[in-house]
C-alpha cells in the first residue's frame, strides 16, 4: 500500500508526544513520514512546532495515508472514534493500540475489514526521556512482523517486552503503565517529609529526587534485588531500620500491592465497560 506516512497518530495526548520524540530522537523515521490527528488546536500546534510533522484534525485522511496507525486515545471514547475511520481499515494497514484495557480482540471487532491486524502495547510515561519499559502484545492476525515494527517503535523509546499472554495486560499496565505514578507520588512524600523537618523545598526536593534517580540506577546496574539493596542501607538499630519498622507497623507494603491489584481491576473494567 503506497502511504505517505509511516505512521499516523489518532490522539495527540502525552503519551503520543513521548513516542514521537523517541522516533524522531532514534531516527527511526523522518518527520516527513509521521503525522499526528487531534481535534485539539493547541496539541496540534505543539506537534507541529516542537516535532514538525503534519498534524489534523481529521483522522480519516490520517488513516487514508498511512500504513500503521496508532490509536492513542483515551480508552472510555475509543469506540466512537474508531467508528468514524473503521471503514478505512485495509489489510495493509498494521492497526497499534496504546489504549489502556482494550484488547486486540475488541479492536479487530470494530474494524469490518476481515482479520485486522492489530498490536497491543502498554507504554509508560518516561518514554518522554528514552527511559520508556512497553509491553507488547500481538494479535490473532498480526504477523511477527507486525510484532517487531511495533517494538522497533516502542524501543526507540525505552524498551520493550513481548507479552504472549494478552490476559497478562491489564497487570503490565498496573506494574508498569501506571507504576511511574507511584513513584513520584513516593517522591512527593519524600519532599513534604524533609520540608515538615525544617528543610527548604528546594534542598529537599534535590535529595528526595537523586535518592529516587540512584536507587532506580542501583537496581538496574547491579543486577541486586531491591531487598537486598536495601539490606545494604538498613543497621541494625539504625535510622532505616526505623524507618521502615514503621513502614511495616503501617502495612505500607500491603497497601501499595493493594493499590497496584485496584490498577489492574480497574484497566479490567476499561475492557467490559469504558
Amino acid at each position: 500500500m503506497p502511504t505517505q506516512y509511516e505512521i499516523g497518530v489518532i490522539g495527540a495526548g502525552n503519551a503520543a508526544e513521548g513516542i514521537v520524540d523517541g522516533i524522531l530522537r532514534k531516527s527511526v523515521l523522518f518527520d516527513d513520514r509521521l503525522i499526528a490527528a487531534d481535534p485539539c488546536e493547541a496539541r496540534r500546534k505543539l506537534f507541529a512546532e516542537r516535532f514538525g510533522i503534519a498534524v489534523t484534525d481529521d483522522n480519516r485522511r490520517v488513516v487514508k495515508n498511512s500504513y500503521i496507525v496508532m490509536l492513542a486515545v483515551k480508552p472510555q471514547i475509543w469506540r466512537e472514534v474508531l467508528t468514524g475511520f473503521g471503514d478505512l481499515i485495509c489489510p495493509d494497514h498494521l492497526v497499534v493500540s496504546i489504549m489502556a484495557g482494550i484488547s486486540t480482540a475488541a479492536i479487530e471487532s470494530q474494524i469490518p475489514q476481515a482479520e485486522p491486524r492489530v498490536v497491543r502495547v502498554m507504554p509508560n510515561l518516561p518514554m518522554h526521556v528514552g527511559a520508556g519499559m512497553a509491553g507488547v502484545h500481538a494479535g490473532q492476525f498480526a504477523t511477527e512482523a507486525d510484532r517487531l515494527h511495533a517494538q522497533r517503535v516502542f524501543d526507540a523509546c525505552g524498551r520493550s517486552l513481548v507479552i504472549e499472554d494478552e490476559a497478562m495486560m491489564d497487570a503490565v499496565t498496573a506494574v508498569s503503565g501506571t507504576g511511574p505514578a507511584y513513584f513520584y507520588y513516593f517522591a512527593e512524600a519524600l519532599i513534604a517529609a524533609g520540608e515538615k523537618m525544617g528543610l527548604p523545598h528546594q534542598y529537599a526536593s534535590l535529595m528526595a529526587l537523586h535518592a529516587c534517580y540512584g536507587a532506580a540506577r542501583m537496581m538496574l546496574e547491579t543486577g541486586e534485588t531491591p531487598a537486598q539493596l536495601r539490606d545494604k542501607v538498613s543497621s541494625p538499630g539504625g535510622t532505616t531500620q526505623a524507618a521502615v519498622e514503621c513502614m511495616r507497623e503501617s502495612r505500607v507494603f500491603e497497601r501499595i500491592v493493594a493499590a497496584v491489584q485496584s490498577a489492574r481491576d480497574r484497566s479490567e473494567e476499561l475492557g467490559t465497560n469504558p
